[in-house]
């Protein structure tokens, strides 16, 4: 029922042109929708840099393992580090 209201339903919008347009509501909500897929994709486009990125095409970044080994040395150049710190105060 009330779509067939929203249809029958006339609006008269007055242009920037001054030209009398005649519209439905459902015309100036489709309208609407289709300024608004143009703004937002015009609005992706500005944010970043002219590239149109989707999230699935961004790649994923692999994880970084440190071997053992890496991770003993680090470990044992940090304890010699507090040591000295400690050591000079």
């Amino acid at each position: 029922m009330r779509t067939a209201y929203r249809a029958a339903v006339a609006c008269t919008v007055r242009s920037s042109f001054g030209i009398l347009v005649c519209m439905t509501i459902d015309n100036i909500l489709a309208s609407i929708d289709s300024e608004i897929v143009q703004l937002k994709q015009a609005r992706a486009l500005l944010s970043t840099d002219g590239i149109r990125k989707t999230p699935s095409a961004s790649p994923v970044r692999k994880k970084r393992k440190l071997s053992a080994a890496a991770r003993k040395k680090i470990g044992d150049a940090q304890r010699k580090r507090w040591a000295k710190q400690k050591a000079s105060k």
